[in-house]
């Protein structure tokens, strides 16, 4: 187990190392525990190094645009200038965008291109049918790592219930692609509108009759549309998959020092073994600072002088403060026993614990100020580096 206290720096040399020498960084994790802060600060600590690196983001909140000092992020990269020797870029996932330049890569001519773009359908699902942005933050991540001049990609994960949505999703999209079900919807002449069964032509009306006409007649012009194409999209989603179990690729996992954010974490961490992939990074966040130099052991154990301490100078103005930092420091003990063996569950992969700071990412000193921290550059108890989700 670490010997880190709660609340301070850990590996931070060891995520040094992952940073440097991989070609990919995956930021995984739920939902508000600073995946997207902690995949920017990784790409700044790349472009520290000297390397040429592009951090996707999946969100859209404005305040990490100000802080890398840009008016908005996009679908194209922006360069972040700063005094480093190598090069930062920053971009954000737009699903439909990145689901059009599929359907045009794969079209036969621009005539298939612009029936399926201007199919109603289509720009439903583009970017609202469950799983495409998952599946659209692999294909941006495969775009930039096999056909961008990049040293380094890092990826902030979309937030998901299911923990493996993310790296499933090329394989759900050739599963889909090989189904019967899809086979009857791309031969529509033959299987679903001219139907000899009658059985099949009642289901066609009653959900005409539901979700309307034009919807079905939609969605059948849409698989008319798209035939010939499928086997583009499967080879595509076979090479991506290829790419998340490379090994240049690192998982670096994100957590929180809250029970349910640990039980998430831990999860992940097993799904992701179970597939054959190791965890590279464990980054925990906002932990609660211990205001001293008590050993992991004794924290665990409850002893703590501060405590004694208070006791004794009970009713005094100094034993009000030994109080509070008490309280601090047993809310640090707890917030270790939530972390509990998720450090071994991930060992040996480097395991940095990062104090919660007073304020948020806001600008370029912040953000660079969080990436001393987890990088092991500077003391953990204080200075601007708030987490954003």
């Amino acid at each position: 187990m670490s010997t880190t206290p709660p609340g301070r720096i850990g590996d931070g040399a060891g995520l040094t190392e992952v940073t440097a020498t991989s070609h990919v960084v995956i930021c995984c994790g739920s939902g508000g525990v600073g995946k997207t802060t902690t995949a920017a600060v990784i790409a700044l600590e790349a472009a520290r190094a000297g390397r040429r690196a592009v951090v996707v983001t999946i969100d859209p909140a404005r305040r990490l645009a100000d802080a890398l000092g840009l008016e908005g992020l996009t679908d194209t990269p922006s360069r972040i200038d700063g005094p480093w020797p190598g090069e930062m870029w920053a971009l954000m996932l737009d699903t439909k965008a990145t689901f059009d330049g599929l359907v045009r890569r794969y079209a036969a001519d621009p005539g298939q291109t612009e029936r399926i773009l201007a199919n109603s359908f289509y720009r439903n699902i583009s970017g609202a049918l469950s799983g495409t942005q998952e599946y659209m933050a692999s294909e941006k991540l495969y775009e930039l790592a096999e056909e961008g001049d990049w040293d380094l990609v890092v990826v902030d994960t979309p937030p998901t219930r299911n923990a493996l949505d993310f790296l499933d999703a090329p394989q759900r999209l050739a599963r889909f692609l090989d189904h019967r079900l899809y086979k009857v919807l791309m031969t529509p002449t033959r299987g679903f509108v001219k139907a000899v069964n009658v059985a099949a032509q009642a289901v066609t009306r009653s959900l005409s009759k539901v979700v309307g006409a034009e919807v079905i007649g939609d969605a059948i012009a849409f698989f008319q549309a798209f035939e010939g194409m499928e086997e583009g999209f499967k080879q595509r989603a076979a090479r991506v998959d290829e790419l998340l179990r490379d090994r240049s690729t690192a998982f670096v996992l994100v957590a929180s020092p809250k029970a349910d954010t640990v039980a998430e974490a831990g999860y992940f961490a097993d799904k992701l073994r179970e597939n054959g992939i190791t965890v590279r990074g464990l980054i925990v966040n906002r932990m609660q600072p211990t205001f001293g130099h008590d050993d992991l052991d004794r924290l665990s154990s409850g002893g703590d002088a501060a405590r004694e301490r208070a006791r004794t100078l009970a009713g005094t103005a100094l034993g009000d403060h030994y109080v509070c930092l008490a309280d601090a420091r047993q809310l640090a003990r707890g917030e270790e026993r939530h972390l509990g063996g998720l450090a071994e569950r991930v060992a040996p992969a480097p395991v940095v614990r990062v104090p919660v700071q007073p304020v948020e990412v806001t600008d370029l000193g912040s953000l660079t100020h969080l990436g001393d921290l987890l990088f092991g550059r500077s003391g953990g108890d204080s200075g601007p580096s708030g987490e954003s989700g």
